[in-house]
């Protein structure tokens, strides 16, 4: 069987599975793929997905399967990070010409940014009483929460509960898009904010802690770990397994508030709601799992990349102005069942926006209802990898299902 994957040599014996066939793989991503392959714990090989792009301590788009042992950067500090999408009954017909009523109700529903978006505060909190999707949510958090932050108080974050329900910054957005049916979905990409941030930087810290106790060197601090059995070891697995739950969870209550703001600027909340007319798809793109390859258990950090099992949806959307996928994991065994969170960046965020103009932003984004100013140029779609050559190298790791092009773009 002819693989997809390039083979490169790493440390002590294991190696890298790199599907990046006709895509960047640079030197300083290497490097760090080649560090992570140093550590005495991980497993055969390194999975390196066609998304790659140097990340702090283990590259973005890559999978590392460990055995005893996690290593808290790796799963970074945006826990949980990922995507929903759900298909609306709802076409391309029923939309109006002009998409700027759509998407000042989507921005007024939910929190975004760090201006005074949806009645907000500077730290991205709800400024009023959270609606009842928040409390709900929240009901279903705050035991657990308390228990981990009760045993950690560097971990809490001032306002949790108020951040619930909010998107954030950065590369994290709200889309309105049409499949190749004319149908309109709703898509969105968020993690666990301010809280999962507080958890990640709390247990990195641990982490980077234990190596000095013990005389251990690594060939990057931020590859600090935690072993099985050690004094943070359980209480990191209980911390980021909470992140992972309050990211899914957010990313469900912007997806109910983004619908009913589609309802309530199309005027159909009486009558013929808009509504869900399938499960929506959530998936995280940062985390970790207990799984089982190759007759073995592991702990599975996937840092930019999405479990594709057999049959297993899930989403990789592409930049501002690109085109997205719903796609069907195929389970392939080498990546230890996993594809792509995205296209991946090849420019910087300082480098973009040296680069590149406002009417740049504005020609990469045409027919697109989004901000086209210059403090989303960071996230124009030149600064990131090719999409369809990104799908082109994981075609043995997933099917596309649908291919979506946006129509409405809020950027955090």
């Amino acid at each position: 069987m002819k693989h997809h994957y390039e083979v490169y040599e790493g440390q002590n014996g294991r190696h890298i599975k790199a599907w990046t066939r006709g895509v960047p793989f640079d030197e300083k991503a290497r490097r760090q793929v080649l560090n992570v392959t140093s550590l005495p714990f991980v497993a055969a090989h390194v999975a390196v997905m066609p998304d790659v792009h140097v990340g702090i301590g283990a590259t973005v788009g890559s999978v590392i399967a460990t055995a005893g042992a996690i290593i808290p950067a790796a799963v970074g500090v945006d826990i949980g990070c990922g995507m929903v999408a759900a298909r609306l009954n709802l076409r391309a017909n029923d939309l109006p010409d002009s998409l700027a009523k759509v998407r000042s109700a989507i921005e007024a529903a939910v929190p975004h940014g760090r201006s005074d978006h949806g009645g907000r505060n500077d730290d991205g909190a709800w400024r009023k009483e959270p609606p009842a999707e928040v409390m709900a949510g929240w009901a279903q958090l705050a035991e657990r929460h308390a228990a981990i932050v009760k045993k950690h108080p560097k971990c809490n974050h001032p306002r949790p509960q108020g951040q619930l329900g909010t998107l954030g910054t950065g590369n994290h957005f709200i889309e309105l898009c049409l499949d190749e049916r004319d149908d309109v979905w709703v898509m969105l990409h968020s993690g666990s904010r301010g809280q999962g941030n507080a958890i990640g930087s709390r247990f990195i810290a641990l982490a980077q802690e234990e190596m000095k106790r013990f005389f251990i060197n690594l060939p990057d601090r931020d590859l600090a770990y935690l072993a099985e059995g050690s004094e943070h070891f359980a209480d990191y697995i209980e911390a980021v397994g909470w992140a992972q739950d309050y990211a899914r969870i957010n990313r469900a209550v912007m997806l109910a508030r983004t619908i009913e703001a589609v309802n309530t600027a199309l005027g159909r909340n009486a009558g013929q709601p808009i509504v869900a007319t399938e499960e929506a798809v959530n998936c995280h793109h940062n985390y970790v799992a207990r799984e089982n390859h190759f007759g073995k258990d592991l702990l599975v950090t996937r840092k930019g990349a999405v479990r594709a099992g057999t049959g297993e949806l899930g989403i990789i959307p592409g930049s501002m102005g690109a085109r997205s996928f719903i796609v069907r994991g195929k389970g392939n065994p080498d990546s230890y069942c996993s594809c792509s969170h995205g296209a991946g960046r090849v420019l910087s965020r300082t480098e973009a926006k040296k680069r590149y103009t406002t009417a740049d932003q504005v020609a990469a984004t045409a027919g697109i209802e989004c901000r086209k100013d210059e403090g989303v140029i960071d996230e124009i779609p030149m600064a990131y990898k090719d999409i369809d050559a990104v799908m082109a190298a994981q075609s043995d790791l997933v099917e596309i299902v649908h291919t979506l092009r946006q129509v409405v773009c809020v950027k955090g």
